[in-house]
């Protein structure tokens, strides 16, 4: 049998260089090789083909009994988590957690941790009311009658302290360009 009846083109490296053989080969044993490795390509080939085939068919089955991907893919994580804990490994870890758990050094440290938590908090807390206070101390000292009252809010230390530094950083961007003089209309000492 001939390599191009099977269809195939595959020769022996030592026959296709000029028609050597390699070093203890007969011809006939080279030809034989060649028939032998002509049907073990043809049977790969038959292979793939039946495995595509089955791989088809296994998809078509999963999908008429509405196995997904998804479910696929979850019952493989659950699997892997499974023989993750039936590991050794993880049996030793788990042990050695539980004894690290159970130790006078652990419990102190929780203790101590559990303590500061509790001490943060209450500082956050005492916080939160002193704000809340201070707000509510700026809040009484204005009325809702006194808010809607320009005049009174102009009147009040923060508002002053905010236009001298508005009127200051005014002076300095236009100041000079309007030809004014060289006077700045708040104190010098503003921050700006």
């Amino acid at each position: 049998m001939d390599s191009s009846e099977h269809g195939s083109s595959v020769t022996s490296p030592g026959i296709a260089i000029g028609g050597t053989l390699p070093p203890g080969l007969t011809e006939e044993e080279a030809e034989e090789m060649q028939v032998e490795l002509t049907k073990v390509d043809d049977e790969i080939q038959t292979l793939r083909q039946v495995l595509v085939a089955k791989e088809r068919h296994a998809a078509e089955l999963k999908r008429r009994l509405g196995i997904s991907p998804l479910s696929e893919i979850k019952q493989n994580i659950n699997k892997g988590w499974h023989d993750v804990q039936c590991s050794n490994a993880y049996l030793s870890a788990s042990a050695t957690l539980e004894d690290i758990g159970r130790s006078d050094a652990y419990k102190r440290t929780q203790e101590t941790l559990s303590q500061a938590g509790q001490m943060t908090s209450a500082a956050f807390s005492t916080m939160g009311s002193a704000i809340r206070n201070r707000f509510g101390e700026m809040s009484s000292n204005f009325s809702m009658r006194h808010s809607l009252s320009m005049p009174a809010m102009r009147n009040s230390p923060s508002f002053k302290s905010f236009e001298d530094k508005v009127d200051n950083m005014k002076y300095k961007v236009m100041g000079r360009s309007n030809g004014e003089g060289d006077h700045s209309p708040t104190s010098n000492n503003a921050p700006f």
